[in-house]
């Protein structure tokens, strides 16, 4: 059980070389308003007159006192030549150098604290860490904090009250820490700035002490009895009283031996029944019984902290990955890696699959068979293709001679015009593709490759090489899917197996147009129309209007006769016949071109590509370059790692058996 306290003390002192606090160690944290005999209680427990005293804010700094009790002088002389005094000091920040004069001690700590604070009353949140070595101080570790303090003087800033209370609520809630509350005797216990402030962060009481100090300075006919015995307010871990030296006694430097005695004399005096039970001897014997219970319990989640801290730090060391030795090597396994995530992520066998969006190759079958395909499926087939157009177009095919049949020139015209728009959704789709694959870059820099992190003129020049790849093979892409729709042009196929014939859409034509007109009747009213027509002289092919040669060959406003209406039909017929096969096609082999073209054509040359544009020797020094940042965390979590492991040394030192 005794091995406790020097073992939280080694755990802290790893934990302080690196300067983390990522395990809240057990330690007694003294909590009091200024003036209220803080410092003093801690004097009375080491035994030695060694801390800064005066009116006003004393201590401006928290004070991380460690007392380790040692052997007598005499029995250590004889064991090891060790150091040559009865008691000792030493200071963190003051490396292998020895305190054996107390009053220097005292220097030291206004000099550390002056140099921080300055010296004029400002305060700092740093700690000062000092070790006490005696064989009269029984095991304990306490913090000695600044005192809650309302109206700033000196260079205190205006908040002071705020900025005190917040460094001791940064201690005092450590849910490990022992609250020692300190409340001079001559106040109200009521009003306890001390004890409001414990109440706040350990509103149970289970690990508040109180100490109630300055016994002796009470007025005449009053006591402290039914404070002492928890009368007023009960305080769970015991209320301890104590009688603190007066500034009378500090300026004629008597002996905390003789106010230890003087304390008892009080004690017996005033107290009869309490006074085994209050007193700074009672005090210290009960806070290092309370300290070792506390680190009993507090033990086995300590353990456990060590343990997954260690777990969480190695996993982020080995993301850092280790210091660069063969630099061809790594640059060789980076570049490959890359290269490899990139084409894992395209064929969807990556690591990290990104369940929030659509990437990589589930992207591109979005892009070929949703976006592209819906694209095409919604062009309409004679849009921006009007009768009239239709009209003009076999009109303008036959010349001067009236035509007897449909000119196959203004259907392969016409459906020309119609293909033709079926490039811009074909171009617009290698894009999309193209914006994807640059997004693949992204995906892997982020996810699925952390050395690129370490090296960021290595990871600029992998996506200066991938981009560019990329960029060179746009528009041969293009060039391609141009091609593909050129080729559609070029020739029109009329005997395409699925194209249906001219002859059998004009058959059908007729006769829809026979069964609509009643048995021919009105076929034969328009022929007699149309040979009475011509007896006016010239006209316009629209009926009883003047000739204006000004006009267009078909006048907007002007219905079509029956024959007119056939002609158009049978062309609207062919051509979305006809558009039909060239979208299915276009819609086909769009798709296997950018697979080709592009897609495939990147995955197979990416690798090569990029270890010939890189691994070159004069830029494997530049290239592999690290971070600064990436270095100094490696550096911080590695230290860390070292400090986790030694504190899980440690703690396994402790058998069992000093834990019960």
């Amino acid at each position: 059980m005794d091995n406790l306290i020097p073992t939280i003390n080694r755990l802290q002192e790893v934990f302080l070389t690196v300067g983390a606090e990522v395990i809240q160690l057990p330690q007694i944290v003294v909590v009091g308003s200024q003036s209220s005999g803080k410092s003093s209680v801690l004097e009375s427990l080491v035994g030695r007159d060694f801390l800064p005293r005066g009116s006003g804010i004393v201590t401006r700094r928290p004070l991380v006192l460690q007392l380790v009790n040692v052997a007598p002088l005499q029995e250590r002389l004889k064991i090891e030549n060790g150091v040559k005094a009865e008691e000792w000091g030493t200071f963190l920040h003051c490396k292998n150098q020895i305190f054996t004069d107390f009053a220097e001690i005292r220097r030291e700590i206004e000099a550390e604290t002056e140099r921080s604070s300055g010296d004029n009353k400002g305060i700092s949140p740093e700690p000062i860490y000092l070790k006490i070595f005696s064989p009269k101080v029984l095991n304990l570790t306490l913090v000695d904090l600044p005192g809650i303090t309302k109206v700033p003087v000196g260079d205190q800033p205006e908040d002071i009250e705020s900025q005190v209370q917040e460094m001791i609520l940064s201690f005092s809630s450590n849910p490990n820490s022992l609250i020692l509350a300190v409340s001079p005797a001559n106040s109200d216990l009521a009003t306890s700035d001390a004890l409001k402030l414990a109440r706040e962060v350990d509103p149970d009481g289970r690990r508040t002490l109180l100490v109630v100090s300055k016994l002796d300075l009470m007025d005449a006919g009053t006591d402290a009895l039914e404070v002492l015995l928890g009368r007023v307010i009960p305080v769970r871990l015991g209320i301890i009283g104590v009688v603190n030296r007066s500034q009378h006694d500090i300026n004629t430097q008597k002996s905390l031996e003789d106010s230890m005695r003087d304390e008892q004399a009080f004690l017996q005096r005033h107290y009869p029944s309490l006074a085994s039970r209050a007193g700074s001897r009672y005090l210290a014997k009960t806070l290092s019984r309370l300290l070792m219970h506390h680190i009993r319990d507090c033990l086995p989640d300590l353990k456990t902290r060590v343990t997954v801290l260690s777990a969480q730090y190695q996993a982020r060391l080995n993301s850092y990955g280790q210091p660069v030795e063969d630099q061809s090597a790594t640059l060789l396994q980076i570049v490959t890696k890359f290269a490899s995530d990139y084409c894992n992520t395209i064929e969807g066998t990556a690591r990290h699959i990104q369940t929030t969006e659509l990437c990589g190759g589930a992207r591109m079958c979005y892009i070929f068979h949703e976006t592209f395909g819906r694209t095409l499926q919604s062009i309409d087939p004679l849009g921006g293709l009007t009768e009239l157009d239709i009209l003009t177009a076999i009109r303008n095919a036959t010349g001067p001679r009236p035509a007897l049949f449909v000119p196959e020139v203004s259907f392969e015209l016409l459906v020309k015009r119609q293909i033709k728009r079926l490039e811009e959704p074909s171009l617009r789709c290698v894009e999309l593709v193209h914006e994807e694959l640059q997004r693949i870059i992204q995906h892997c820099s982020s996810f699925s490759t952390q050395e690129l992190l370490r090296f960021p003129k290595l990871h600029d020049s992998i996506v200066e090489v991938v981009t560019g790849l990329l960029r060179k093979r746009l528009p041969i892409t293009n060039e391609m899917v141009h091609n593909l729709v050129a080729i559609e042009l070029a020739y029109i196929n009329t005997k395409h197996p699925d194209f249906t014939d001219a002859a059998q859409v004009s058959a059908s034509v007729n006769s829809q147009q026979a069964e609509a007109l009643d048995g021919g009747k009105r076929w034969k009213n328009e022929k007699v129309a149309e040979e009475k027509g011509p007896a006016a002289g010239f006209s316009s092919p629209s009926r009883g209007q003047a000739i204006n040669l000004l006009d267009t060959a078909v006048p907007v406003s002007r219905k079509l006769s029956a024959k007119e209406q056939r002609d158009c039909e049978v062309i609207q017929r062919l051509i979305k016949c006809y558009f039909l096969i060239v979208r299915k096609s276009i819609q086909d082999s769009v798709p296997k071109t950018v697979m080709h073209f592009l897609v495939n054509f990147v995955k197979e040359h990416l690798q090569s590509e990029l270890v010939g544009q890189l691994y070159k020797q004069p830029l494997l020094q530049e290239l592999l370059i690290e971070s600064q940042d990436t270095a100094q965390q490696r550096t911080e979590v590695a230290q860390m790692l070292e400090a986790l492991k030694k504190a899980n040394n440690i703690i396994s030192e402790i058998r069992e058996t000093h834990l019960w």
